[in-house]
């Protein structure tokens, strides 16, 4: 679904990532870690299209990113749904028209999409909260705001910045087995994040892959990918 081949990326003069071969498989769930600066947000973005690498190949979904133009890689990140680290919304909107906007990007009627909005809403717990604006959300309403945008186009891979780093541990586990419903459901989750607990509460519920950056590589358990 995601294959990294031998890439690498410059960032200011410097080679933050080397040699990264990666392949995520579909339906499969992995977390991202390393320490601050490692480069966990920019292998998320060059998973999602949103970089391109320096070197190497990347594939999505079995089409080379250095193939595809801008509406290529536009058309195809719609199965695709992100996470950021600083969940971005409109604050003049409230939450239900910020977790719709996907749905006007892509030009879908959002009547359609009502049921399924409710639905989407209901399910991460934010029904109660659909008229407030975002600057009223307590931090794990944003996150469950934000994952609710992220997965309202039924993507096949949600991927995610950090989710549970400015919530309480109730809040993250919370957010945690949200994911790993959408992992039960067959999409490929990646996460990254620096909570070595709840990568440990995971592995009670899901087969979990950790990958971790050192040294501008991807590793899995110890041993280079």
């Amino acid at each position: 679904m995601i294959e990294l081949e031998n890439v690498a990326y410059n960032y200011g003069g410097g080679e933050l990532l080397s040699s990264v071969s990666l392949k995520l498989a579909p339906g499969s769930f992995h977390f991202l870690t390393g320490p601050s600066g490692a480069g966990k947000t920019t292998l998320l973005k060059l998973c999602y299209g949103d970089l391109l690498p320096t070197a190497g190949d990347i594939r999505l979904f079995g089409r080379s990113l250095a193939e595809m133009d801008r509406n290529d890689v536009a058309l195809l990140r719609r199965q695709m749904g992100v996470v950021h680290q600083d969940c971005r919304f409109l604050d003049h909107l409230d939450v239900a028209e910020n977790v719709a906007l996907p749905l006007i990007v892509s030009g879908r009627d959002v009547g359609a999409y009502a049921q399924n909005l409710d639905e989407l809403l209901n399910w991460v717990g934010l029904t109660h909260r659909s008229h407030a604006l975002p600057p009223e959300l307590s931090g794990g309403e944003r996150q469950r705001a934000a994952l609710a945008r992220a997965i309202i186009l039924s993507p096949d891979v949600v991927v995610a910045d950090e989710p549970t780093g400015n919530i309480d541990w109730e809040m993250s586990q919370r957010l945690l087995t949200l994911l790993v419903e959408l992992n039960r459901m067959g999409k490929t989750i990646v996460v990254a994040t620096h909570d070595l607990g709840l990568i440990r509460a995971a592995k009670a519920l899901v087969q979990a892959r950790v990958l971790r950056i050192s040294n501008r590589r991807v590793q899995l358990a110890g041993a280079d990918l």
